[in-house]
């Protein structure tokens, strides 16, 4: 009989192929590893042996040698319907099914058998390609007996989430299985970059430790208070894992307490890593390096957010893993397998109810961790409950511990009156919040009670020294900065600059600042949150008191000065400008507050009136996605689709992945020409390399600091005009975009793709 294979090398005799048998061996291995994170080793193990078992096919076996057809045919079936045989449709089998059937195209829905891509339609389908795998016993090996099979004890208790928790524990055994064939697959073509644990948590605290140690040397009462919160949240690390909430006002030093936290907390309950979610893009950068300042460059931080996303999101066909594997391989996707994540609220959520491999493949590591919810009353309202369901899952059934982070904690409680299954059991790690607001309160707040126009606050920039204008959009911000541009300090702070200018522009900002230099500063939200800036004056377009708050922590934040003003105004709308609808439903919420709380708007008190406002005024449908219902026309939430199909385990994966987003629009990072001071890279050297890879990984980390997040149409745009091209699209298809125009990039205000076909004069002469 001649041998099974399960991978191919081009250029080499099948001696040195990877068999089948041993292939499914180590995947299973590593998926039983992986789910044995939260107690499902054996079934982890049986997902890995039976996985391939489809590529015993002829024709499987003909296409790895070469028959010349251009995608392989389905190989995850046959190991999907052999999981129903042994295990049965309706429990075990049926979880294994889903992992197994999606583990190159992503997790189907369960659907019926008349919907074609279902898997209800995969497991009934009589295609015979899929079915020639007898013997495969000799493969896979004996299996357990379904009597041995068990879910993790802690999804065998009914909770406030039953059917949520089974649709999330399939979830959690795909990520095991996607993951551990990816890592098997790698080893095999010894291209093996698991990065692991540079350092244990041990070593981090103490770094950690003396950086703090270095910081309280500075003795100011704002310092001093920082302290004695530090010190009270660390006492407090021995609490048993769970869910957490963690209020301090702006300025109280909540990033490093939380960090130290999660150290002392993983350290005292055996757990592994601790990821660290911010709700902006803009400022991960900083956070991850005020991270790498403490705890050292060894590797033991990654930034992972959407300008990283390198795996193409229409590369993932029915498995089709090229002739080779390498077509897996070539997604390079995050695995998270490190000590310190810092990643967006995009992308740890949308990864936590995806459907593909790439964005599931690290969601095991999240079992066993310490996850960190910065400035948590972010989370969109249309997806607030799923939310919520997923962070209480974590913590009560893979045990993760959840800190919700923020100085204006969300109403997400049950106890706060949250009536749609709040969360149950959070503690809180600071001590008294309401005196911590008493005396970290450092600015006054003022409402402006007639509009303001452009001019007006143009006039008010250029009568103060230091003063920054916060307003809700890149419009609105791009037409003040023309007003100012010529006046001395004028600054312009945008999403449109890559990370690498935004760093070097918020440096020089801070370093004027502390040399009394002239700073009139002009930008939206992304300064808001984690940025450390401090104004004597701040002016604020009227949104979210929440907003308003984090603002308020940009001013007079080291508490130097008496008092600093934060203006509250309402934007004239000129030319039919209007605040995005998003904003003004929380700033209508806001002036509701106002009328009864202007006193303090800022205090507990005013912003628990908030989020009462925006959450509880609201029925639970608003704060949970619509997706499609059976009937034509119909619709209903994630939830009640989740526990309308929990007792078949008919779950709508796709369906939900398709709703579940943060944002409505695709984003392309586009790579720009901007030159860094320092040791780093140049892009030109970068760009250069992708020609020599076959997997981008590691480059594109490093192109994410160049690369400026375009909505795909206006990306299109830019190709379309010539004025950016895609590098490498024969090996990476649409993953790398390059600006080729530099005259649409400044170095005062970053991209504008507004007229792609924009030169300036001085261009346009020919010498």
């Amino acid at each position: 009989m001649a041998p099974i294979f399960a991978h191919s090398l081009a250029h080499h005799a099948e001696n040195d192929w990877e068999l089948l048998a041993d292939h499914l061996a180590l995947v299973g291995q590593m998926a039983a590893l992986f789910a044995g994170r939260f107690g499902a080793n054996v079934l982890g193990n049986v997902a890995g042996r039976l996985h391939d078992i489809g590529k015993m096919s002829a024709e499987f076996q003909a296409y790895i040698r070469g028959n010349g057809a251009l995608r392989g045919p389905d190989h995850a079936t046959a190991g999907a319907r052999e999981a129903v045989r042994l295990y049965g449709d309706a429990g075990f089998g049926r979880i294994l099914a889903y992992c197994i059937a999606g583990h190159h195209s992503g997790l189907a829905d369960g659907g019926t058998e008349h919907l074609p891509g279902t898997l209800t339609h995969r497991l009934n389908s009589q295609n015979k390609r899929i079915e020639a795998y007898e013997g495969w016993e000799a493969q896979a090996g004996t299996l357990p007996e379904k009597s041995e099979l068990r879910l993790p004890e802690p999804l065998s208790v009914r909770s406030q989430h039953s059917g949520f928790e089974r649709a999330f524990f399939i979830r959690m055994l795909f990520s095991a299985l996607v993951d551990a064939d990816f890592l098997a697959t790698e080893q095999f073509y010894a291209q093996a970059t698991r990065r692991g644990f540079a350092n244990s948590l041990e070593v981090l605290r103490d770094r950690l430790d003396a950086k703090l140690t270095a910081k309280a040397s500075t003795a100011t009462e704002v310092n001093r208070l920082r302290s004695r919160v530090l010190a009270h949240v660390r006492a407090q690390a021995s609490q048993a894992p769970g869910l957490f909430s963690l209020t301090v006002p702006t300025g109280g030093g909540k990033t490093l307490t939380s960090l130290a936290f999660a150290l002392d907390h993983a350290i005292a309950h055996g757990l592994d890593r601790i990821v660290y979610v911010i709700p902006y893009t803009s400022i991960i950068e900083q956070t991850a390096q005020v991270f790498r300042d403490a705890l050292g460059n060894d590797g033991d931080v990654l930034e992972h957010h959407s300008a990283v996303e390198w795996d193409p999101k229409g590369d993932e066909q029915l498995d089709d893993e090229g002739k080779e594997g390498l077509k897996k391989l070539r997604r390079d996707a995050e695995n998270w397998d490190v000590r310190i994540v810092v990643t967006t609220s995009v992308q740890f959520f949308e990864s936590l109810f995806a459907a593909r491999t790439s964005a599931c493949r690290k969601l095991h590591n999240l079992a066993k961790s310490v996850i960190i919810l910065d400035e948590a009353q972010t989370l969109p309202l249309p997806l607030l409950r799923p939310c919520m369901a997923a962070i209480e899952t974590l913590a009560t059934g893979y045990g993760a511990s959840v800190v919700l982070c923020t100085a204006t904690q969300p109403a997400l409680r049950k106890q706060d009156g949250f009536e749609w299954k709040g969360l149950e059991n959070v503690r809180e790690l600071a001590p008294d919040p309401d005196d911590l607001y008493r005396q970290l309160k450092r600015v006054r707040v003022a409402i402006a009670p007639e509009p303001v126009s452009d001019d007006a606050l143009a006039e008010q920039m250029r009568a103060q020294e230091q003063v920054l204008c916060i307003v809700n959009s890149r419009p609105h911000a791009r037409d003040l900065f023309a007003r100012i541009k010529d006046a001395p300090g004028a600054r312009h702070l945008t999403t449109l600059m890559c990370p690498l200018h935004r760093r070097a522009a918020l440096a020089q900002i801070r370093q004027d600042l502390k040399d009394q230099k002239p700073v009139r500063l002009i930008a939206t939200s992304l300064i808001e949150a984690g940025v450390d800036v401090d104004f004597p004056t701040v002016w604020r377009a009227m949104t979210g008191l929440d907003s308003i708050a984090q603002a308020a922590g940009r001013c007079n934040r080291e508490g130097l000065r008496a008092e600093g003003i934060v203006n509250v105004f309402r934007p004239d709308e000129v030319g039919g400008r209007k605040p995005p609808p998003a904003i003004e439903q929380f700033a209508a919420a806001t002036r509701e507050v106002l009328r009864t709380h202007g006193d303090d708007p800022l205090g507990l008190e005013a912003i628990k009136a908030y989020f009462a406002q925006v959450y509880w005024s609201k029925g639970p449908d608003q704060l949970d996605a619509a997706i499609l219902g059976d009937k034509p026309n119909q619709t209903q939430g994630i939830l009640s689709a989740i526990e309308d199909t929990a007792s078949a385990l008919n779950f709508p994966f796709a369906e939900i992945a398709s709703a579940f987003r943060f944002v409505d629009d695709t984003m392309q990072p586009v790579i720009v020409p901007y030159h860094a001071e320092g040791p780093l890279e140049p892009v030109e050297s970068l760009i250069n390399s992708l020609r020599f890879v076959e997997r981008p990984g590691a480059i594109a980390r490093k192109l994410a600091l160049y690369s400026v997040p375009v909505p795909r149409n206006k990306c299109n745009d830019l190709i379309s005009s010539g004025a950016a091209r895609y590098v490498e699209p024969e090996k990476f298809a649409d993953q790398f975009v390059l600006l080729e125009n530099f005259e649409l990039y400044s170095s005062k205000s970053g991209l504008d793709w507004q007229d792609t076909t924009f030169r300036s004069s001085e261009s346009n002469i020919i010498s």
